[in-house]
């Protein structure tokens, strides 16, 4: 993924074009990913689908090591946190340096091995950047909004997004007061870094892209999804018709694909009724969908029936 000493450059293994201007992207989404720790993105963005999107030039991503944009003799990115407590806490000048002296250059940019540390381009301290304004800058961190369909939805809309990643026991307020526009958490839980975190952004973004699936609809009718209208997925069967004397329902070998239609729908009301009955709040359901559900237990209350 990266050169051994793990210098910012984007990713080369992945893709032979990477070195590219705004409009070579203006058909797909670039990602700018702000890391300490770049060689844990290799396993990821080299296999499946990520690694396809990026051979048929769906997206593109560089990663830029956080620390290469220090300047003082041990390169360092963190720092103890004023007013005491444990852990240390990532400084701001190291991520704000990285973050607006790369957004400010075209998609695809990354800072040279040679120069990392010292011949870095010019950059105030003092004076903010300005910043493309039609490029989110994100900072994954357990704070933010929980990252669901929807946002991802409205994610892959951009042509370039920034993630910054975060570590330790999280990042000095001012890089969000600085260069952060958004905070995504991806559950109420905490991991070690947002690198995870960052990684299933990429993934549920690309799967959103035409062409990112070997089926065009497939995330289309995905759990949480349009196509399903918000709901989970239903049970999916392939052959053998018959394991452990548990048998394929015997209407999806019927060919009756209007009858295969009706259970699939029944069958993702039932698995969001008993997994996600919340989910039936903000779905929408026709009147079929509400009677069904009725006769199954549920009993919802001023809900507004959509046009069947």
């Amino acid at each position: 993924m990266l050169t051994k000493n793990e210098h910012s450059e984007c990713a080369s293994e992945i893709g032979e074009n990477f070195a590219e201007t705004q409009l070579d992207t203006l058909h797909r989404i670039h990602f700018d990913i702000f890391t300490l720790f770049p060689s844990m993105f290799s396993g990821p963005l080299n296999e499946s689908i990520i690694k396809r999107a990026i051979d048929r030039a769906l997206i593109s991503i560089c990663l830029h090591n956080i620390r290469d944009f220090t300047t003082d003799r041990h390169h360092i990115c963190d720092d103890t946190p004023y007013g005491g407590g444990g852990g240390m806490i990532m400084k701001p000048e190291p991520i704000v340096r990285a973050v607006e002296t790369v957004l400010t250059h075209p998609a695809g940019w990354s800072l040279s091995p040679e120069d990392a540390y010292v011949n870095l381009p010019t950059w105030s301290a003092d004076a903010p950047a300005s910043l493309p304004p039609d490029t989110p800058v994100i900072l994954l961190t357990p704070q933010g909004r929980l990252l669901n369909q929807r946002i991802v939805a409205d994610l892959a809309q951009h042509q370039r997004l920034a993630l910054i990643c975060g570590r330790y026991e999280g990042v000095d307020e001012r890089v969000r007061l600085q260069v952060v526009t958004d905070e995504i958490s991806i559950g109420d839980y905490v991991i070690s870094g947002g690198e995870l975190a960052a990684m299933i952004l990429i993934d549920a973004v690309t799967r959103l892209l035409p062409g990112a699936l070997g089926f065009d609809l497939g995330a289309h009718q995905d759990s949480h999804s349009p196509g399903l209208d918000g709901l989970l997925e239903g049970p999916q069967y392939t052959r053998p018709p018959t394991f452990r004397d548990q048998s394929v329902p015997s209407i999806l070998l019927s060919g009756h694909h209007a009858n295969v239609d009706r259970w699939r729908r029944e069958q993702a009301l039932l698995r969001t009724l008993h997994r996600r009955p919340d989910l039936l709040n903000h779905a929408s359901l026709t009147a079929s969908d509400l009677a069904f559900l009725h006769k199954n237990g549920w009993s919802p209350s001023d809900r507004q029936v959509s046009s069947t």
